[in-house]
């Protein structure tokens, strides 16, 4: 077993580059794992230089991709399909679920520049709807890594799950939520923080690292707060929403997406049905975000940060 440091010397950078390596380490071990590129740039030159009769450069047809995805995965291969989440979800909805979710094909689907992480690129490359779409689609699994280290950990259980997976990125390098190895298994969330006033349930990686600092902040002002990664959407982990539900007083939930539609919906449809509870969605408020800037700038001006997360859970406790 890798200890964390030496997972780090071995995959350095963004989730969206291990996830490459390691797609490339996996497709050494099963050939009949194919990538399928939308000229994201760099595949050509990492999986498509290693395994040229096992790499398609479709260019930018996202929805022909899906499709080619589609008729490989009916003939028995394993096909990573790779585009930015905005034009995965909105440009070839049709195609994910008429062709790959209809007949329930194990197409992966890895999802890059989600959110806003797109930056300066604006509202058109920005996805802020992609986790509502894809986890309303019957057979999809949805699942918003942490981390680069759960990256990995996403890709590797992705590949034996006979079903579509939808799995999210951002596109930068992100801080590391986890310092230890632990057991990642899909639909299980992690509870990273134990607390019994509030609970912060926070998808994505800026989101957690926003909880995990909220968390000590709080706790400086009497205020125990439990931290949860919710890593898979779909399935969503109901027990560990209700047990929050029961032993805390109130739920935040954190993510970058519209709060229309993604984590914090699903918390609520667990919650109304088995626990009723008072739950406060924390995200981008049903906008298009037509601030230009870098990823960070376009969350200081909407907002969204760890004072924000801190004063609405210091609202709530006590009112």
């Amino acid at each position: 077993m890798q200890s964390i440091d030496e997972w780090r010397e071995h995959y350095k950078g963004s989730s969206r580059a291990v996830y490459r390596l390691k797609l490339q380490e996996l497709a050494s071990r099963y050939d009949h794992i194919y990538c399928l590129d939308s000229d994201m740039g760099g595949l050509e030159s990492t999986f498509g230089l290693q395994f040229p009769d096992r790499f398609i450069q479709v260019g930018i047809a996202e929805a022909n991709m899906m499709s080619i995805a589609a008729g490989m995965a009916a003939q028995g291969n394993i096909p990573f399909v790779n585009t930015m989440a905005t034009f995965a979800t909105t440009r070839a909805c049709e195609q994910i679920k008429v062709d790959i979710a209809y007949n329930n094909l194990p197409v992966k689907i890895i999802a890059t520049h989600s959110g806003v992480s797109a930056g300066y690129l604006g509202p058109t490359h920005h996805a802020l709807e992609d986790i509502a779409i894809m986890r309303a689609l019957p057979n999809m699994q949805v699942m918003v890594p942490a981390d680069s280290y759960e990256t990995v950990k996403a890709i590797e259980e992705a590949v034996h799950i006979n079903s579509p997976v939808y799995i999210r990125l951002g596109r930068d390098e992100e801080e590391y939520i986890y310092t230890e190895d632990y057991t990642f298994t899909i639909g299980e969330s992690i509870m990273l923080k134990p607390g019994k006033d509030i609970s912060l349930i926070a998808t994505g990686t800026k989101p957690v690292n926003m909880a995990l600092k909220a968390h000590d902040i709080l706790a400086d002002l009497g205020i125990e707060a439990r931290v949860i990664n919710m890593h898979t959407i779909k399935p969503i982990d109901q027990n560990m929403i209700i047990q929050a539900a029961k032993e805390t007083k109130s739920i935040v939930t954190i993510e970058e997406h519209n709060i229309i539609g993604g984590l914090g919906s699903a918390i609520t449809e667990t919650t109304s049905q088995y626990c009723p509870i008072q739950v406060v969605r924390l995200g981008f408020e049903d906008i298009f975000c037509e601030k230009a800037g870098n990823h960070q700038e376009i969350y200081d001006h909407y907002h969204f940060d760890v004072n924000h997360i801190v004063k609405t859970v210091v609202h709530m406790c006590t009112h």
